[in-house]
C-alpha cells in the first residue's frame, strides 16, 4: 500500500512538474498576421483580382490586363523558364508584391499607365517567353505576397549575391532608414548549374571584370555631381565597406563617389556588382573586377535555384532571404 501512495505521489509530482515546464517554457503566442492592404485607387474583377493599365514599350500602347497575366510576362522576363518550379514560385511571389508596391508608392513615367514593362522603370518583362511552367508557378501562387507587419515591403532581388547578401544601405545606397526586413544572409548559390546555358550563366554571375575608358568614368561621375579626372597610376581606394563586403564609397584620385551611384552610371551590365575584388587604372582605363551580379538585396535568383535544387519550398526560399515576414493571400 505504502508502496502504491509513493508512486502515486510521484506521477503527480511529476505531471505538475511537466505542467510548469510547459507553462514556463511556451513561446508567447504571435500575433495573427496582418494582410497588407491594397492601394484604394486599384480597379479588381469581380473575384477581387487586381486588373492594371501596362504600357508596353515594344508596342508603344497602354493596355488592361489582371494582375496574374502582368506577373507571367514579369516571371518569363526575370527568370529563366526552365527553372526549378519553386524558384519560379518565389520569383512570382516578389514580382506580384514588387508591382503592389509600386503602385502604392510610384507612378507611373507612362501617361495613363499603372505600371510598365520598361526594366528602367519596374521589372523585366517577356509575354513570348511564358510557357506551361510559368503559368503554373503564377497559378499555385495566386494572390500570394509578401507583409511586413501588415505593409509591402520592397520585394528587392538580384541574380547573384557573391556569397552574401546585403542591407539596403550598403547595396543599394539607400539614404533612409534601413528596412526591418532586410539582413545578411549566405547567397545559397551552387557551385554548379545543369546544362551549358545555365552553366556559363552561373559563371559570369560569380565573377566579373570590366574596363572604363577613363573619359567615360569621368563623365559617369559628372553625372553625380563629382568632378573626377583620372591617369595612369591614379590613386583608387574602396573607402569603405559594408557589412557583406561591398563598397560603399570609392576613392577616385582623391574624389569619393558613391559606389552603388557609380554602378547604375556605369552600366550594371558591364559593372555588375560592389563586391569589387580590384581596382587599377592602367592604360587609359579604369578596371576593375569583381564577384556577384546585382544589388545584392533580399532573393538571389542563383540562390533559390540552388534551395529549390535542394528541396526548399518557395516559401522557405522567400523568408530565408527577408527577415520577419510573412506571406498572404490577398485575392
Amino acid at each position: 500500500m505504502r508502496k502504491r501512495y509513493f508512486l502515486l505521489a510521484l506521477f503527480l509530482l511529476l505531471a505538475l512538474l511537466a505542467g510548469c515546464m510547459r507553462t514556463d517554457g511556451e513561446a508567447p503566442e504571435q500575433a495573427d498576421a496582418v494582410k497588407p492592404e491594397l492601394p484604394s485607387d486599384l480597379r479588381v474583377d469581380e473575384d477581387g483580382t487586381p486588373i492594371l493599365k501596362v504600357y508596353d514599350v515594344e508596342k508603344e500602347a497602354v493596355s488592361e490586363m489582371d494582375i496574374e497575366t502582368y506577373v507571367m510576362g514579369v516571371l518569363a522576363g526575370e527568370m529563366k523558364n526552365d527553372w526549378p518550379e519553386e524558384a519560379l514560385k518565389a520569383q512570382a511571389i516578389l514580382a506580384r508584391t514588387f508591382v503592389l508596391k509600386f503602385l502604392a508608392d510610384k507612378q507611373s513615367k507612362y501617361e495613363g499607365a499603372d505600371i510598365s514593362t520598361d526594366i528602367e522603370e519596374a521589372q523585366a518583362y517577356d509575354a513570348s517567353a511564358v510557357n506551361d511552367r510559368i503559368r503554373q508557378a503564377v497559378s499555385e501562387t495566386e494572390g500570394l505576397v509578401l507583409s511586413a507587419g501588415g505593409e509591402l515591403p520592397y520585394a528587392w532581388f538580384h541574380a547573384h549575391s557573391g556569397g552574401l547578401t546585403a542591407l539596403a544601405r550598403e547595396g543599394l545606397g539607400w539614404d533612409k532608414d534601413e528596412p526591418p526586413y532586410t539582413q545578411i544572409v549566405p547567397g545559397n548559390e551552387p557551385e554548379s548549374a545543369t546544362g551549358e546555358k545555365d552553366a556559363q550563366m552561373l559563371r559570369e554571375a560569380q565573377h566579373w571584370q570590366a574596363s572604363f575608358p577613363y573619359e567615360e568614368v569621368e563623365a559617369a561621375c559628372e553625372t553625380l555631381g563629382v568632378d573626377v579626372t583620372l591617369t595612369d597610376g591614379a590613386k583608387l581606394t574602396i573607402e569603405e565597406r559594408g557589412d557583406s563586403g561591398r563598397a560603399v564609397s570609392l576613392g577616385l584620385n582623391g574624389q569619393s563617389v558613391d559606389a552603388s551611384d557609380l554602378r547604375i552610371a556605369l552600366g550594371s551590365t558591364k559593372m555588375r556588382s560592389t563586391l569589387i575584388t580590384s581596382l587599377r587604372a592602367q592604360e587609359g582605363k579604369l578596371v576593375m573586377a569583381g564577384t556577384g551580379y546585382g544589388h545584392g538585396v533580399g532573393m538571389s535568383q542563383w540562390g533559390a535555384y540552388g534551395m529549390a535544387q535542394a528541396g526548399s519550398t518557395a516559401e522557405e526560399i522567400v523568408t530565408y532571404y527577408f527577415k520577419d515576414v510573412s506571406i498572404e493571400k490577398l485575392w
